[in-house]
């Protein structure tokens, strides 16, 4: 579905959340009742229960995410001064608080515990910036890794971003005013999506990161054999027989990478891995885990600036050098 216009989305669906969060808490005791009596008709642990309350939780918190913004909005002077350096603070501040209210509600509600194995991210030089280059598999793994960054390793986070996020109103108003790129696959009006990650990474400084995920979704063996298949008529008969060789992720997308590392030449580059959530691939595979009560195990692997190769087609080999390295880890850590 088209993402509706920007007007729409803050005079329609902003409100509309806050309207639906107010119902949600006013109501809730009825709607307990109605899934504690329907719970016992369904398999598992109180699915439906757990179900119902994160979706209020979420309800509540777009909505109280949505009042505090619009309160920095008027303290910033009708959005005169919200891109101020003290304001874009506030705001990292801001994303970080709610991720981390959010990440505690789900993991009472669905029993997921994240473990960090290998490299700490920030046993980079200090004071350096960072281009972090993530899989993508599984619900939620995008909100993980930047809570990761904001919460735990103090980082400012730019991240590269499918537009149709922007249907949920905090996201589409916190995100649009930090250094962040909505991009449209195929959609793409003005500059490229590899110009507009160029542009992004343009002036990072001692404490940010450049957030790309380079195969473009989340993994399904759909599209593995889809992103195969568009490398081999591409002509890209090579990388398609790499990408062929790896089972557990997409064959990644070289542009953004080389965009970023090509205006930011003095930063390092952070691997992520991640498994845990990768066998849920549709609604129904959600459902089925509820409670997750899952181990989602993350791997980050730090690479200096003076370790990273300079060529073209080097960077692109050597990216799929990782993403096999990834492919393989995911295999043996694999829950």
């Amino acid at each position: 579905m088209r993402l509706p216009p920007r007007w729409v989305r803050r005079i329609v669906l902003g409100p509309l959340v806050v309207a639906l969060a107010l119902f949600a808490v006013t109501t809730i005791p009825l709607w307990l009742l109605l899934a504690a009596a329907a719970a016992p008709l369904l398999p598992g642990r109180l699915r439906l229960l757990r179900l119902l309350w994160i979706v209020v939780v979420y309800l509540v918190w777009d909505a109280i995410a949505l009042i505090t913004l619009f309160t920095l909005w008027l303290a910033s002077g009708f959005g005169w001064k919200v891109r101020s350096p003290a304001f874009q603070r506030a705001h990292y501040v801001l994303t970080g608080r709610f991720l981390r209210a959010l990440f505690w509600q789900g993991r009472w509600a669905l029993r997921v515990n994240i473990d960090v194995v290998g490299t700490d991210p920030d046993t980079a030089a200090p004071g350096r910036p960072e281009v972090v280059l993530c899989r993508h598999a599984g619900p939620g793994d995008s909100f993980i890794l930047i809570q990761a960054l904001v919460n735990w390793y103090h980082r400012e986070p730019r991240i590269v971003l499918k537009d149709t996020l922007q249907w949920d109103p905090a996201i589409d108003v916190m995100l649009n005013r930090l250094p962040n790129r909505f991009i449209a696959p195929g959609r793409t009006a003005g500059d490229s999506i590899e110009a507009q990650i160029g542009h992004l990474a343009t002036g990072l400084d001692d404490n940010d990161v450049l957030v790309i995920f380079p195969e473009g979704g989340n993994f399904t063996p759909r599209r593995r054999i889809r992103a195969i298949e568009r490398l081999r008529a591409r002509g890209h008969v090579e990388m398609a027989a790499r990408a062929e060789r790896m089972r557990n992720v997409l064959a990644p997308q070289p542009g953004g990478m080389l965009a970023a590392l090509d205006a930011a030449p003095d930063a390092g580059v952070i691997f992520v891995a991640h498994t845990g959530l990768d066998r849920m691939l549709t609604v129904a595979d959600i459902w089925r885990e509820l409670p997750m009560d899952k181990r989602l195990v993350m791997r980050f692997w730090s690479v200096p600036p003076e370790e990273v190769p300079a060529d073209r087609e080097e960077r692109i080999a050597w990216l799929y050098d990782w993403w096999a390295r990834i492919d393989k880890w995911i295999e043996t850590y694999r829950v």
